[in-house]
Formats: structure tokens, sequence, C-alpha cells
């Protein structure tokens, strides 16, 4: 083979590479605005636990199977949720986490494979444009007591997941934040 053929093979071959590092590269961030999952809960229940009062305070169930985070999502919007905090225990067999690269202003994909304790969740649900946005954030934990943490973009629940949610009377609206391409909750936005 003369050198020219054999350099253009090795061009060829690098070119390929710097492609599939680029595809990985893409697939490894999600934009702050891709990363909420739809319509994946059909199990959850939710109960009201203390009706007539202004402060609501629900408790939202998942079982095997439901996505978390979109569930949450679909609560906050069927049950017209504002403003609200919440906490949450139970189990995942499998999740998706991120953390925040402000450089790109992109989550960096953390995936955890296979049954880990959801140690700690909390967030909170706010409005952005009229519609409610959930924030959330999880500490799983291995079998072997190592843990995985970041922000929530998929959480695959097995066997259970208890959310205990306290939704607040008065409003809070997010604003976009050009610097960090995030939705943000300004106290001042009523």
């Amino acid at each position: 083979m003369s050198k020219l053929k054999l350099l253009g093979c090795i061009a060829g071959l690098i070119g390929i590479a710097c492609l599939m590092g680029y595809s990985q590269e893409a697939t490894e961030y999600v934009s702050p605005s891709e990363a909420t999952p739809k319509g994946k809960a059909p199990k959850m229940k939710v109960r009201l636990l203390n009706p007539g009062e202004a402060t609501k305070q629900y408790v939202v169930i998942f079982y095997q199977g439901d996505e978390a985070f979109s569930g949450l999502l679909e609560f906050a919007e069927k049950y017209h949720v504002t403003s609200a905090h919440f906490t949450a225990i139970g189990a995942v067999n499998g999740a998706t986490l991120g953390w925040f690269d402000p450089q790109r202003k992109m989550y960096k994909k953390i995936p955890v494979n296979g049954q880990h304790e959801l140690i700690g969740m909390s967030g909170d649900i706010a409005l952005y444009k009229g519609k409610p946005v959930v924030h959330t954030h999880m500490v799983l934990g291995s079998p072997d007591g190592t843990t995985f943490g970041g922000h929530v973009l998929d959480a695959n629940v097995s066997p259970t997941l208890e959310v205990m949610v306290t939704d607040d009377p008065v409003t809070m609206q997010k604003r976009f934040d050009p610097a960090t391409d995030l939705t943000l909750i300004d106290p001042a936005l009523k």
C-alpha cells in the first residue's frame, strides 16, 4: 500500500473516531429544556392529607415501573400546584442524574444502573410561563454503601417511592436566566 493511501486511511480512521467521540459527548449532556420526561407514571397514587387547609399536604406514592420525575410533573399539573416543596424516600432500579456544567449550560448525565436505595430526594415546584416546573435532586445508595447524587433527569421506581409534598398557598414564579440557560425561582415575581 502506498504511503499516500496509508495516510488517507489513517486520516479517515481519525475522522471516524472524532465523530464517534463527538456523538458520545453529545449524548452525555442534555440541555435543561430537554430534561423533562412526561407521562411515565401510570400507577402513581395521590392523597390529600388535610382537606380544607390553605397549605395542603399530599402524599404521592409511586410503584414498580413508574418514572418518578414525570409523575411529579403530572401531579403538579393535575392538582394545580403553583408552589411546593417535597421530600421522598424509596428505591429505584436505574436512574439518570445530572451534574450542571456551567461552561456548557447543560447537565452532564450520570447513569445509575441497577437497584439502589433512595436515601433522600428533595425539591420544589414553581411556575414558569404559567406551567409547573419540578426541580429535584436525589442521593442514591449502592449495595456497597457508595452513593450517587445529582439533579434528577429520570428515576425508575422499584418497588416504591413515597413523596411528601407541601403545597404552599402563595404562588412562586420562575424566570429564565440567560447566564445559565436555567429557569430559576425569583421571589420578587408575583
